[in-house]
């Protein structure tokens, strides 16, 4: 069994790497390490969870042992799709680069341009960027990529999906020809393979399994539900995700809840908290120190429930997740790849389970048709209520229609109606019973030659009778 003390990395990479507890490289690290090493580009395609991005970063740590970064001018460049993802590269740098002197540079959104600027004038080996605050750096003219050695692409076909395509192909027209690159992903669709066929030079591909397949250690399942009705179904379906959380008990130490909207997130997020769980959002409208504060505490065991949109899919290295909820099925099947590969990592098993209400059907035949095989129909939980005798929120709660109205105000004409006691011969009826007049007769409405005096009763003053001549007289 290869192991990396057979490799031709760096001693002081490998001191690193016996730091962290591994000896063995896993298939991809096995068969991406060696032709990186050589200087050969590598086409990686592999299941997230399966240390792509130490594929990557041991040989660049390694072929960067030599040489000086000038300002300005990276000597090796990383481009990851989400901030998160583009953190955790920076983070694996730091732990198998701690006994060489490499820098790096972290560009992502959410942060300083000028404390950026001032990391990048001094000089850096490592760039680490998504693709956005790259190209904002490269058209203020703070940054120069014609020494750029090595080049590495992580979740290509996750940059497909955020329409990142046209950026990617504009900062390789930057970089030298010469440049070596290393691309990886879990999945390879057809525009992706179009751009690898453009940019690299006689990849070494290597495919430790099948694109777009699944970890056997997750156990998988979804639960078929359909609400009573539209406008109760949301709430229902939180109370279900409840039920399937409790009903997995101790088992469910942690847990990552994806929702398709950032929306529901929040909702969910709230509702789980309302009810008692310890759960907190991430998704890509909060700051950038919000959401790393929460990936922090999450890490920490300080909070159980991460509810997240596709942001937190992606090259999350969380070892220890549990379960893993899809509140929603995904609308691009191969994010269901990349959330549950949240969970199973590193040898670990894991629980998969996700709810699909009759109008996410086709995306769940989508999903199965993705990854070949069959998810289990769950039977899930008897009830889906509020637990524990609680009340709905009161958004949940119907509200009063038109034809609620009509039908009591049907119930009301039904009733026999209480006639009043005529009034004596001489009693004049109070102001509140008189019968009301006929706006159409008075006011505004009324006609400039209707002839009728409305609204002065049976007795006129005798004064109001007279002509204005008869009162000059007076």
């Amino acid at each position: 069994m290869t192991k990396f003390t057979d490799m031709n990395l760096d001693l002081k990479v490998l001191k690193a790497v016996a730091e962290t507890g591994y000896d063995t490289p896993t298939p991809i690290q096995a068969g991406a390490i060696a032709p990186a090493l050589e200087g050969r580009d590598v086409l990686g395609i592999a299941q997230t969870g399966t240390g792509k991005t130490a594929a990557f970063t041991l040989p660049m740590i390694t072929l960067l042992g030599r040489g000086r970064a000038r300002a300005r001018m990276p000597r090796s460049l990383v481009l990851a799709p989400t901030r998160e993802l583009a953190a955790q590269v920076a983070e694996n740098f730091d732990t198998y680069a701690k006994y060489t002197k490499l820098s790096k540079a972290l560009l992502i959104g959410g942060t300083s341009f000028k404390d950026q600027d001032k990391i990048i004038d001094k000089g850096v080996d490592v760039l680490i960027a998504t693709p956005g605050r790259l190209l904002d750096h490269l058209e203020r003219g703070k940054l120069i990529l014609t020494d750029v050695k090595v080049m590495v692409v992580d979740e290509a076909d996750r940059m497909l999906d955020m329409g990142f395509i046209p950026d990617i192909e504009e900062i390789f027209k930057r970089t030298p020809f010469t440049r070596q690159t290393l691309f990886f992903s879990a999945t390879m669709a057809p525009e992706i393979e179009r751009i690898t066929n453009t940019f690299l030079s006689n990849p070494a591909k290597i495919e430790v399994a099948r694109a777009a397949t699944t970890n056997t250690n997750i156990k998988q399942g979804v639960v078929m539900f359909k609400g009573s009705d539209k406008r109760k179904e949301p709430s229902e379906k939180r109370a279900l995700l409840r039920n399937l959380i409790d009903a997995e008990g101790e088992a469910c130490t942690n847990a990552i809840i994806f929702c398709n909207r950032k929306s529901d997130v929040d909702i969910v997020s709230k509702s789980l908290n309302k009810y008692g769980y310890n759960a907190a959002p991430i998704h890509g409208d909060l700051d950038q120190s919000h959401r790393t504060k929460t990936l922090d505490k999450f890490r920490d065991n300080e909070l159980r429930i991460l509810v997240a949109s596709d942001v937190a899919a992606r090259g999350l290295d969380i070892p220890a997740v549990t379960h893993v909820f899809n509140f929603d099925v995904p609308s691009h099947a191969e994010d269901y790849v990349h959330r549950i590969g949240r969970t199973g990592r590193a040898g670990r098993s894991g629980t998969a389970i996700m709810i699909c209400v009759p109008r996410d059907e086709k995306n769940l035949e989508d999903v199965e048709r993705l990854v070949k095989e069959t998810i289990p129909r769950l039977d899930g939980p008897t009830q889906a209520a509020p637990a524990n005798g609680d009340k709905p929120a009161a958004e949940d709660k119907p509200k009063r229609t038109r034809n609620r109205r009509k039908k009591d105000d049907d119930a009301a004409a039904a009733k026999p109606a209480e006639q009043p006691a005529p009034p004596a011969p001489d009693e004049k009826p109070k102001a509140e019973e008189r019968p009301k007049q006929d706006r159409n007769r008075g006011g505004r409405g009324r006609g400039r030659n209707d002839p009728d005096v409305v609204g002065m009763g049976d007795e006129t003053p005798a004064f109001i009778a007279k002509s204005f001549a008869e009162r000059a007289k007076v």
